[in-house]
């Protein structure tokens, strides 16, 4: 019984590894974590509504999940393929396509929520 839990508890370890080794390494990483302090202050200074909120945090789960894959997917395909082929090539392409799908769905969220409030605002 100990053992199970604590290879649960383990488990939390790597995945925060994980977390750390996205953030650390990879430069896209950051630009969404420094995107999504940005958001968050905007969020806060324009008042955004719970519902909002809601939308903000999933897609930010999504872009910032898909760039965890993405890194993965390029992990693995540079170890088992270290010279160039074209279906390596096609993994890291699509994996990086899935983010940037994400991130436009991001912009997208967020033009639609801040747009309103940055008209009314400069309208005065």
């Amino acid at each position: 019984m100990f053992q199970a839990i604590w290879k649960f508890i383990c488990g939390f370890g790597y995945a925060f590894r994980g977390i750390w080794i996205l953030i650390r390494s990879q430069r896209n990483a950051q630009i969404h974590c420094l995107a999504l302090v940005v958001v968050a202050i905007a969020g806060w200074l324009l008042k955004i509504s719970a519902n909002e909120w809601l939308a903000v945090i999933l897609i930010s789960v999504v872009v910032l999940a898909l760039e965890a894959v993405n890194t993965a997917i390029e992990s693995v395909v540079d170890l088992v393929s270290p010279s160039y082929h074209p279906l390596a090539g096609r993994a890291k392409d699509v994996a990086a396509g899935a983010v940037l799908i994400a991130a436009i769905g991001a912009l997208m969220i967020a033009a639609i929520i801040v747009w309103p409030r940055l008209a009314h605002l400069i309208a005065g």
